[in-house]
């Protein structure tokens, strides 16, 4: 599976029963799965089968969903209103009492506004229930045209992540490589902060010191860090690799990357460690903007 974006269109055109029918669906990102379904007057009906539809193919996102309905050419009728023909004839009848005038013809009677009205053909049972199918399967392939959007947009958005995670992997090799973990260069440094120390409390007592000195050490390592750190980008691989509905777990996986960016950062008493921290952090937050828009 791959992943899918939040963020899509669809639209399909159909007819069916002498009406034409157009579904249109858009999709943001959201933290749940939140759809608001406009359907035309007399079609409530429909409304928790759709939804029931929409629910079973998507997980997240704000999704808009829109039916518009026309009866096609031919599935009207027309009929004369008794009671405005009634009254034209009668108004008709008034005048030429008054007036010598030519008697109106039968088109420009049917031509007065409101004798003719179009009035659409009442459907049955059988003809709703074939309307309702075929309106439901049409928005179940606009359906399948939107998770196929969200794709395609998924797919760009998964090789900009694979690229965020990639430099998270180097800079995490880098801090792993770095000349201020070798033991050295920490027991210099552990050295001159003990030393420090002593300057400041000289009658310090020596339990008191090696326990102020494992502290120090403590402080400065970050292997636990870097352990950690190497541990979320294999799994955040394997999540972008099985595809589906993962944006929580890749969101949660991004708040760790930030944690554990972070600690390194407090720990780092080394230029070059220090840099290497916010190159770090400056990635993990790319990471999770782009996260937000994963189903």
């Amino acid at each position: 599976m791959s992943l899918h974006s939040m963020t899509g269109f669809s639209r399909l055109d159909g007819s069916a029963c002498g009406q034409r029918w157009t579904w249109e669906l858009r999709s943001v990102n959201g933290k749940g799965l939140d759809v608001r379904l406009r359907l035309p007057p007399g079609l409530d009906r429909l409304e928790i089968p759709a939804r029931n539809r929409i629910a079973e193919r998507l997980a997240r996102g704000n999704v808009q969903v829109s039916l518009t309905l026309t009866r096609e050419a031919g599935a009207t009728t027309l009929r004369v209103n008794e009671e405005v023909l009634a009254a034209v004839l009668v108004a008709m009848n008034r005048v030429a009492e008054k007036i010598d005038a030519t008697a109106p013809t039968l088109d420009g009677i049917l031509g007065i506004k409101g004798v003719l009205e179009t009035a659409e053909v009442e459907d049955d049972e059988a003809t709703r229930a074939a309307l309702d199918a075929a309106l439901l399967d049409g928005l179940t392939t606009a359906v399948d045209g939107l998770i196929a959007a969200r794709a395609s947009e998924g797919a760009a958005v998964g090789r900009v992540l694979t690229g965020h995670i990639d430099e998270i992997e180097r800079l995490t090799a880098a801090a792993e490589a770095c000349p201020a973990r070798k033991p050295e260069a920490i027991r210099a440094r552990l050295a001159e902060q003990v030393a420090a120390l002593m300057d400041q409390v000289p009658a310090l007592d020596p339990q008191r010191l090696h326990q102020e000195a494992v502290l120090i050490a403590t402080r400065a390592d970050i292997r636990e860090e870097l352990d950690r750190l190497v541990a979320h980008v294999a799994e955040a691989r394997r999540l972008m690799t099985g595809g589906g509905a993962v944006g929580r777990r890749l969101d949660f996986l991004a708040q760790e990357f930030n944690r554990e960016s972070n600690t390194l950062c407090s720990k780092a008493n080394d230029r070059e460690l220090t840099t290497i921290g916010l190159d770090l952090k400056a990635v993990v937050d790319q990471l999770r903007e782009q996260i937000q828009n994963i189903e």
